[in-house]
């Protein structure tokens, strides 16, 4: 919820983000009603973190890639086995076959902290599955 305590820890973190020039993270912003941060990546240009603060929890996404034209079976196996490793989120698939990083942290665990961990989980996931992913569902034979 714009405003509550969680809010606005959550913006002033992520500005300090922004402003650290050692870190990744290029820009936050409120739009409409969600909190994004977007870090650079060295596998893709960007990730852009949507957050959402909720009454009990802050809610977290990251899109990872769209519903692959094939490889289904091993993309989802990637997907499900990364999912055992992870920790703060997990990979999700929307109704349109679209991948996600998804996860939330209670209210009472939000911090400056929280945020960095959050964002850190992000990052190394994108970082170690998207080229598998990529060429699991979008190669071309």
């Amino acid at each position: 919820m714009v405003g509550s305590p969680a809010w606005k820890a959550l913006t002033a973190a992520s500005l300090e983000l922004v402003a650290d020039a050692d870190s990744d993270v290029v820009s936050a912003e409120e739009f409409e009603g969600r909190w994004a941060v977007r870090m650079t990546q060295q596998v893709r240009d960007f990730t852009t973190v949507w957050f959402d603060v909720g009454e009990r929890t802050v809610g977290f996404e990251a899109y990872v890639l769209p519903n692959p034209p094939a490889g289904h079976r091993e993309v989802y196996r990637q997907l499900l086995t990364r999912n055992h490793r992870l920790w703060r989120g997990h990979f999700s698939i929307d109704k349109d076959g679209d991948m996600f990083l998804v996860g939330r942290v209670s209210l009472e665990e939000w911090s400056a902290r929280a945020l960095d961990e959050v964002l850190g989980a992000v990052y190394e996931a994108v970082e170690l599955s998207f080229g598998a992913l990529l060429r699991a569902g979008f190669a071309k034979d």
